[in-house]
């Protein structure tokens, strides 16, 4: 008799102290603070988008920013085991894109506005040029969906039309993009698009 109680006295013990380890496993891979973060970080771009102070273009990259982060933390989290380093690393890339974000809010460029961004008649501003980049962003977005383009494909993809942003930076820099570097940008992102193009008609899937 006294060995069954004891019997069932241990189970009982062991059963409490697994209940009691699993929720500190589970602490392992919580992080209620970074994905806050995440969120206050899509709500400032959403608002900057509203005030005009973030081109579609710009949302494109920092959005795009933002999911590279999020596959990053998955790919941490994948073992059960998120190491404080890795907590940290996150939480860098995650300052650096808020302060991103800020800096283009902050910059006083309204869009719409004569002699700003986004008005017609401003000679830096480039409105079918940021369209067409958005494009092309949602064109590498939908063909890795697809399967037609693959991680490394994108990556890559993602890398020239970083390039052409770059670019455009530049052109703009001086408050004036002339003709010529219309031509150039509108040729750069004209050779990307039919590119990403060709890989989504191609029948192979999951290349590279």
């Amino acid at each position: 008799m006294t060995s069954k109680i004891f019997k069932a006295s241990f189970i009982a013990s062991a059963l409490f102290a697994g209940m009691a380890f699993a929720p500190v496993m589970a602490q392992t891979t919580y992080t209620p603070q970074i994905d806050q973060t995440q969120q206050n970080i899509s709500a400032r771009i959403q608002q900057g988008m509203q005030a005009g102070r973030i081109t579609p273009a710009e949302a494109q990259s920092l959005y795009r920013r933002d999911r590279e982060i999020t596959a990053r933390e998955s790919q941490y989290k994948s073992n059960g085991d998120m190491s404080p380093q890795e907590r940290q690393q996150i939480r860098a890339d995650l300052a650096a894109l808020s302060n991103e974000v800020e800096r283009l809010i902050a910059n006083g460029a309204v869009a719409g506005q004569p002699g700003q961004p986004g008005y017609p008649g401003n000679a830096g501003n480039t409105p079918g040029i940021d369209n067409a980049q958005y494009n092309v962003s949602q064109r590498i977005d939908e063909g890795v969906r697809m399967g037609r383009i693959s991680q490394r494909e994108a990556q890559r993809l993602q890398r020239r039309e970083r390039q052409i942003q770059r670019h455009e930076m530049d052109f703009k820099a001086d408050g004036v993009v002339t003709q010529q570097e219309r031509r150039q940008l509108r040729n750069e992102v004209a050779a990307l698009r039919d590119q990403i193009e060709r890989m989504i008609q191609n029948d192979r899937r999951n290349r590279g």
